[in-house]
């Protein structure tokens, strides 16, 4: 998944390396590249206390003359930084200061030193009185949150972001922060709340530093797909341009999305086998993995039995092109959380279908809500009375 513009923040590429790194399904062969590739970015940024880790995890082999150049170049770097502050501070304006104090942060940023860039970050703040420039600040932590996924960093700074906007902040600003949201609730499990952000972001997207716009069409359609309903879904996402001039690039996703709106679930399952090795292989979806398989299963029965009040277990075996031990299996565990509203008839072969019915819930809900008030009158009307 290539960006079409832009450039993806190279610490952010850095951490998906690492990510594939301790994949198990990754081949031997690519992880000796992807070992290579991490190392040179290390040792060309001097990414020192991330060196240190990885050769505590024997990710890298220990080099004691590289770890000493590191630190060298460091301390002679942190020198000159902190040379110009100082010279800004004596002879120049309050800009300049805080470029001075911004560079000094960058420099942690780069080096991987995160409490030291947090701590650098709000100094600059403090020398900071623009709004956007504020709000560019929140955008260094939230990358450097999304590098290591701590999720608590990146809550508490997307709601500082927010607050910022309050006081007034640009357009361009606000949906960049969409975007962050967005991917901050797909990395929580909040597939819903990431759909509707990502949708709304589609055509004024410029967050190329967080990941290309390939990609961020591939988590569009994946939390669209669990989380609307076929109309919107359509309106949306399936005859959206802007996805429609994207979605063939991206292996499997056109046959995935479209097979399931045009009721194809044969090509679907085929599609599905495709896409759930790249769920698998991204560093955000990857811990929600079983559960996201689980929701567009449940996605998927539903919609297939929505037009049916029974029906063979042959024949959506046969639609689905799987096996009926296959489908008896997995609908019995989908029937037995919850999930699907049937019953099976092991002897018959057949499933029925139990959806609840709208109306009459509503109706139940009016009848037991009219007992209740007439109870409250009645009380009310003894109270009088006395």
């Amino acid at each position: 998944m290539e960006g079409q513009e832009g450039a993806q923040q190279p610490q952010l590429v850095l951490a998906h390396k690492l990510f594939l790194l301790r994949q198990p399904d990754v081949q031997d062969i690519e992880k000796v590249q992807l070992k290579e590739e991490v190392f040179t970015y290390v040792k060309d940024n001097d990414m020192l206390p991330l060196y240190e880790t990885l050769i505590a995890d024997s990710v890298l082999d220990a080099d004691r003359s590289l770890l000493d150049s590191m630190r060298a170049k460091i301390d002679e770097e942190l020198k000159k930084l902190d040379e110009k502050i100082t010279d800004a501070e004596e002879n120049l304006g309050e800009s300049e200061v805080r470029e001075a104090h911004l560079a000094k942060s960058l420099f942690f940023i780069r080096i991987g030193e995160k409490e030291k860039a947090l701590e650098h970050l709000k100094l600059t703040e403090s020398k900071t009185v623009a709004v956007g420039q504020k709000m560019d600040l929140v955008f260094y932590i939230l990358q450097l949150g999304f590098f290591d996924l701590d999720f608590d960093l990146i809550s508490k700074s997307i709601d500082k972001a927010k607050n910022l906007f309050e006081e007034g902040g640009d357009w361009e600003r606000k949906n960049r922060l969409k975007v962050y949201e967005g991917l901050y609730c797909m990395s929580t499990r909040n597939f819903k709340k990431a759909a509707n952000l990502f949708l709304d972001s589609i055509s004024t997207f410029t967050t190329y530093e967080l990941f290309p716009y390939d990609t961020f069409i591939f988590y569009t359609v994946l939390t669209s797909i669990i989380s609307l309903d076929r109309v919107s879904l359509k309106q949306k996402v399936v005859d959206a341009p802007e996805i429609l001039t994207v979605i063939g690039k991206i292996p499997y996703l056109s046959e995935f999305l479209n097979s399931l709106y045009d009721c194809q679930y044969k090509s679907f399952f085929s599609a599905f086998a495709g896409i759930t090795e790249q769920i698998k292989l991204d560093r955000y979806l990857h811990p929600h993995f079983r559960y996201y398989m689980r929701e567009v299963r449940t996605v998927v029965y539903s919609q297939f039995l929505e037009s049916y009040k029974s029906v063979t277990i042959e024949a959506m075996a046969k639609a689905f092109g799987v096996t009926v031990d296959f489908i008896d299996l997995e609908l019995s565990r989908f029937i037995a959380a919850g999930k699907l509203h049937c019953k099976i008839d092991k002897v018959a072969g057949v499933l029925e279908t139990n959806r609840p019915d709208a109306k009459n819930a509503l109706y139940q809900a009016t009848i037991k809500q009219g007992d209740f008030l007439l109870n409250r009158i009645q009380k009310l009307s003894r109270v009088i009375d006395l």
